[in-house]
């Protein structure tokens, strides 16, 4: 063990730094010190970001310690009391600068602009005193490796520092590089001395945002090479999952060149490939730049080349685009109803865009027909949440598994949906956490498992039960909780008798006596987590699935501490936000609901509305609006930031609902497919384009800044909302998404002391937050719920059979989700070349076993057939898929999974059964392409 990782109390002490006494914390080291005291020390091998450990082996950061026969590495040495210490020692600099000679005289090909560049010039070293390093026996030199789209490798600026194999082993713990060989042959490789580009590397990045010499660097277009005189940082948060995570962009000439990951509370300076180089999707030639306008008897359909909108659209000016939107919608209004118009808002705009979309639908048309993407990722989890612990966000951030024992992870695959906090998880693991990883597919998390629980598709329910029922019969609940803050629990205790494990072992596919094992492991844990995610609620018995997890945390008592919590991992960058602030069809902000006679009164009293003039029914969903257009109840949309043409299900139910509706508003960066069937289409500002606050996953609310100028005419969407209003005839007058945030709030205690100009202070603030002088709380309900009696309830949860059940004649199941590489329904990551560039072509996984009894080979093409289409795209070999199963990414349109998925939904939060559909594999033709 080394002195800097030697376990302290954390006291205080003097020492003598550079002839001056100094205050230091025992745990600190000779370099933060320092760093602190105003005389920064250089280093490369030490990195300042949270999750690394120092290493000392560049020796840039040499000090002098009186009474010690040679010199110390400060990033590793701690301080010790009456210690003297000199940094500007002459024998302190001399070495120091004796270090960066060698290094310069072994680097070859340093980046300009690397830490150890800007080091040698401070120093005044060229690297001309010493020959240059040469390989071993008949070793050649590492020639330059180009293999990977995104990074480029230089492996003779290598000074083999290890940054980036600790950044790839045990920060982002991916485990693709190490160093190999010994002596000057010592050389970084990927995997077995494979290419980057044909290795495992998952192109988070980290790598490159820490190496010291430029060896490893993104790969920039020759078009995108910048001179960097004129480059600004710009703070931000990326546009993709819901982790959140905080970022800076490098802009030049109103262009982002590259972008690094901070050390926001959610992400701690980490990145995953699509928040790192998935940023250029903005500045794709099929943004949108002009108001367009339908040409009148041009076909609505999936007809439209994003690249040439003119062959269906005509260009307009903003006030004739907004006066025609405006009009088509208000027509609709007198004479059908205001209900005849509904909208779906989006989870990638900000907060004050959601509040002020929902505001439009609402106060504009008189009714709650609107909603957005949370229907279709985790509408059930928060119907659960809400109904048994009376809150519909996490009551725990991810982060808190830091303090836990024991961890499940269910119906989630967060190594490619939420790849950040993945990193935490499996740090938890390597730390000796117990992970408890449940799901249909081996997810990528089970080789970091201490239980894998491979279950059969749709049979959550069964093994849930069988586990809760094991804690009952072992009687190893937690009954002092219990007692204090729950109800009903004899009702669930009575209930999960009946689901013993024997009974569901062969229900759900796993042995008794795994069952019995996770039921003891997580029972006795001391503190322990669950996370979920769209495995468990994309079913028409998700709510269901829900309930069970809650229960199963609440009889053990594991809500309310540190290290505890229950925990939905939230999809889109801002659905937690647009949540919150309304954008859902039964809740007004902060999930008031529609219908209390005191919540409407509040906001209609904001909104200078009339006394009674919101309604007070609860709106249609997703697929209702869908459903209410085919049965002419609806005729009108205005579709912000959503692509239900490509998201819903039973796409050919979807988009014959868009082609019949009589007036289609849709705003949008691109001409999405959804945009193929607007009547109008208004262009709008993307996230890096704008400003504005978002809260991701962990219930941070954070802000986001605008880095870049929107292209041609394009707008911020809150600017475009605002216009439409008026046009529409309501009283708005906002100058700015701060005038937005600050209505909000007078409606959303959740939003308490947690103000614009903290947020622009801070960066990010927790809800709930009891003052502005505390960061927020990252676990709640530690003494009550916010539910009558302020207990959590316990549902009990029957078995509930999928309701599209495999045949002969459709004897599979598919299950859909995203990858890696791309998200959602690829609308941005298609556009992105990095991305694109490593995932380009539709595919589907299926077992090894499953291609060899098809008499198909990995590569081939397949066509899959379901009750409701077919689609065909290229077949992968996935040992991780169960053989009765085939996995589908949702983002390519030409092979949409949704054209097969089925539309029956959750009964109580309304979510289609996306994880379960019945269908039949088969082999294709080489040029096949279906989809119908």
């Amino acid at each position: 063990m080394s002195r800097a990782n030697t376990p302290s109390d954390n006291r205080s002490l003097v020492f003598t730094l550079d002839g001056k006494p100094v205050e230091a914390m025992d745990n600190e080291t000779l370099w933060q010190v320092a760093e602190r005291c105003g005389n920064p020390l250089p280093h490369l091998c030490f990195c300042e970001r949270p999750g690394y450990r120092p290493d000392g082996n560049c020796r840039a950061c040499l000090v002098e310690i009186e009474g010690e026969r040679v010199l110390a590495p400060s990033c590793l040495r701690r301080p010790v009391a009456n210690m003297v210490v000199h940094t500007q020692s002459e024998r302190a600099r001399a070495a120091r600068k004796g270090v960066l000679e060698l290094l310069m005289s072994s680097a070859q090909g340093l980046a300009a602009d690397s830490p150890l560049a800007r080091l040698a010039a401070e120093a005044r070293v060229t690297g001309g005193h010493f020959p240059k390093a040469v390989g071993v026996g008949d070793k050649t030199p590492a020639l330059a490796d180009n293999s990977h789209p995104a990074i480029s490798v230089n492996h003779q600026a290598c000074i083999q520092c290890g940054l980036c194999e600790r950044a790839c082993n045990e920060v982002q713990v991916n485990g693709v590089i190490a160093l190999a060989m010994r002596g000057s042959a010592t050389e970084v490789i990927f995997d077995q001395f494979d290419p980057l580009g044909q290795s495992s590397c998952v192109a988070c990045g980290e790598c490159v945002q820490v190496c010291p010499t430029g060896a490893l660097l993104p790969v920039i277009p020759s078009s995108e090479k910048h001179a960097g005189e004129r480059v600004t940082a710009v703070a931000s948060v990326c546009p993709f999952c819901g982790v959140g995570c905080q970022l800076q962009y490098q802009v030049d000439d109103n262009r982002i060149i590259q972008v690094d990951g901070l050390n926001g509370p959610a992400n701690q300076g980490r990145l995953c490939v699509k928040g790192r180089f998935g940023f250029d999707y903005i500045q794709h030639p099929h943004r949108l730049t002009k108001p367009l306008i339908r040409l009148s008897g041009a076909v609505k359909g999936l007809n439209v080349d994003p690249a040439n909108p003119l062959s269906h659209f005509r260009e307009a000016s903003w006030e004739e685009a907004l006066s025609v939107a405006a009009d088509g919608l208000a027509r609709l209004k007198a004479e059908k109803g205001g209900a005849s118009v509904a909208g779906f808002g989006s989870a990638k705009c900000t907060n004050e865009e959601a509040y002020l979309f929902q505001k439009l639908i609402r106060q504009g048309f008189g009714h709650n027909n609107l909603d957005h993407c949370t229907r279709l990722c985790h509408a059930s989890s928060v119907a659960a949440l809400m109904e048994n612990i009376g809150s519909g966000a996490v009551t725990a951030t991810f982060n808190e598994i830091e303090h836990a024992d024991v961890a499940i992870v269910i119906g989630a695959n967060p190594a490619e949906n939420h790849p950040v906090a993945a990193t935490f998880f499996k740090q938890f693991a390597r730390r000796g956490g117990q992970l408890i990883v449940m799901d249909p597919r081996g997810t990528t998390l089970k080789p970091f498992a201490s239980h894998m629980l491979q279950f059969r598709p749709g049979t959550d329910v069964a093994l849930l039960n069988a586990i809760m029922h094991v804690i009952v019969d072992e009687q190893l609940q937690d009954q002092a909780y219990i007692d204090q803050h729950t109800e009903n629990w004899l009702a669930m205790k009575a209930h999960v008798r009946a689901f013993s494990p024997k009974k569901m072992a062969p229900i759900c596919g796993i042995v008794e006596e795994d069952i019995r094992a996770v039921a003891r492991t997580f029972a006795t844990a001391r503190s322990a987590m669950i996370f979920w995610g769209m495995g468990v609620s994309q079913h028409v018995h998700g709510t269901d699935n829900a309930r069970c997890l809650i229960a199963l945390a609440l009889m053990c008592g594991q809500v309310g501490r540190s290290g505890t919590g229950l925990h939905p991992l939230r999809g889109q960058n801002n659905v937690q936000g647009a949540s919150d602030a309304g954008l859902i069809p039964m809740f007004l902000p902060d999930y008031q609901s529609v219908t209390s006679t005191d919540a409407r009164a509040s906001a209609e009293a904001l909104w200078q509305q009339p006394e009674g003039s919101l309604s007070a029914e609860k709106g249609l969903t997703v697929v209702e609006i869908m459903d209410a257009i085919h049965s002419n109840e609806i005729c009108g949309m205005y579709i912000l930031g959503e692509n239900p043409a490509m998201s819903d299900p039973d796409l050919s139910h979807a988009r014959a609902a868009l082609a019949k509706l009589r007036h289609l508003v849709v705003q949008d960066i691109f001409v999405t497919e959804t945009a193929c069937f607007a009547d109008v289409i208004l262009p709008a500002a993307a996230f890096a384009e704008k400003s504005g606050t978002v809260t991701n996953t962990n219930r941070q609310v954070q802000m986001a800044r605008q880095a870049v100028n929107a292209p041609g005419e394009a707008r911020a969407d809150w600017q475009i909302l605002q216009q439409l209003a008026v046009k529409l005839g309501l009283n708005w007058h906002y100058d700015s998404p701060r005038a937005v945030f600050d209505e909000m709030k007078l409606l959303m205690r959740s939003l308490d002391n947690i103000s614009w100009d903290r947020l622009e202070r801070e960066g990010a603030v927790t809800y709930p937050c009891e003052d502005e002088s505390l960061p927020g709380a990252s676990v709640v309900f530690a003494n009550c719920f916010p539910r009558p009696g302020g207990r959590a309830r316990f549902t009990p949860a029957d078995l509930l059979p999928p309701d599209d059940i495999p045949s002969d004649q459709y004897p599979m199941i598919m299950t859909t989700g995203r990858q890696l590489e791309h998200w959602h329904t690829g609308t941005m990551t298609r556009r992105s070349r990095v991305l694109d560039g490593v995932e380009p072509h539709a595919n589907c996984s299926l077992h090894p076993h499953t291609l060899k009894r098809l008499d198909i080979a990995p590569g081939d093409r397949v066509r899959i057939v379901s009750r409701r289409g077919e689609i065909s795209l290229l077949a992968r070999a996935d040992w991780a898929v169960a053989e009765d199963m085939v996995f589908v990414p949702f983002a390519f349109v030409e092979a949409a999974a949704n054209i097969l998925t089925n539309k029956a939904l959750d009964p109580v939060g309304k979510i289609p059964e996306f994880k379960f559909s019945a269908v039949r594999v088969e082999a294709a033709s080489p040029g096949e392409c279906i989809e119908k």
